[in-house]
């Protein structure tokens, strides 16, 4: 644990949840995959020939941008980009909008089914409930897994995903409204996380203080300083006030 500014005392600790609490990659890797499969029987149902095309991120990219040309509000919400992705796919290969509205919503449905098919360590849920029962936790994230499916929905007082709504991190947003529902003060609020963007930066930039946690090196490189930096998220239990 390592130290770069000076610590005040904190009423509650916000986690970003990819790569903060748990490693990502192995498990969109194995989604993507899935998805593949998924994705050709699907179409091959509405009469496509999966022969011609492989499903992949290759054959969704030029529809994912054109749904950004068209909605640029919905890079804020990672599902219901998607969801578009998969509709504006559907229709070019000659679904009726009905049809791609049942073919989108069930794909996007099976994503996150599939993105949220991991259980955590005994260790991690021993800890989050022993922080829990210390100060409120609250998670803010810029992805959409389930987390009641894996299970850790419990432990957080509030729950905060990039949407609509809710703009991604590093935008401010969410820190704000995480302070308002906890009705603290923004340097009140310590938030914990992999990316020295979306996570430190957005979070100082807020007014909040902040734990760099980066086990998997995956997080973009720190710009600015956090408050501290952890080697592993069990070190929180000796700043706990």
């Amino acid at each position: 644990m390592r130290f770069y500014r000076r610590l005040h005392p904190f009423h509650a600790i916000s986690f970003d949840l990819d790569d903060t609490l748990y490693s990502n990659h192995p498990i969109m890797v194995a989604t993507d995959k899935k998805m593949v499969a998924y994705l050709n029987k699907s179409l091959s149902d509405y009469g496509i020939d999966s022969h011609l095309y492989r499903f992949d991120f290759s054959f969704w990219w030029p529809f994912r941008q054109q749904v950004i040309v068209q909605s640029p509000e919905l890079q804020h919400d990672v599902g219901l980009l998607r969801e578009k992705t998969y509709y504006l796919g559907a229709l070019s290969l000659g679904l009726t909008s009905i049809e791609a509205n049942i073919f989108a919503a069930t794909a996007l449905a099976y994503f996150v089914e599939q993105r949220s098919n991991f259980t955590l360590p005994q260790q991690t849920h021993d800890f989050l409930s022993f922080l829990q029962r210390k100060m409120p936790l609250v998670a803010i994230s810029n992805g959409n897994v389930d987390t009641q499916k894996i299970g850790i929905a419990k432990y957080f007082t509030e729950h905060f995903h990039a949407s609509i709504d809710n703009k991604l991190k590093p935008d401010r947003d969410m820190f704000d409204k995480t302070c308002t529902a906890l009705q603290i003060r923004p340097e009140q609020l310590l938030h914990v996380g992999d990316c020295g963007k979306n996570d430190v930066f957005g979070a100082i930039n807020a007014g909040c203080q902040t734990a760099w946690l980066n086990p998997y090196k995956v997080g973009k490189p720190l710009k600015v300083l956090p408050t501290l930096a952890l080697d592993h998220i069990e070190q929180l239990a000796k700043i706990l006030t």
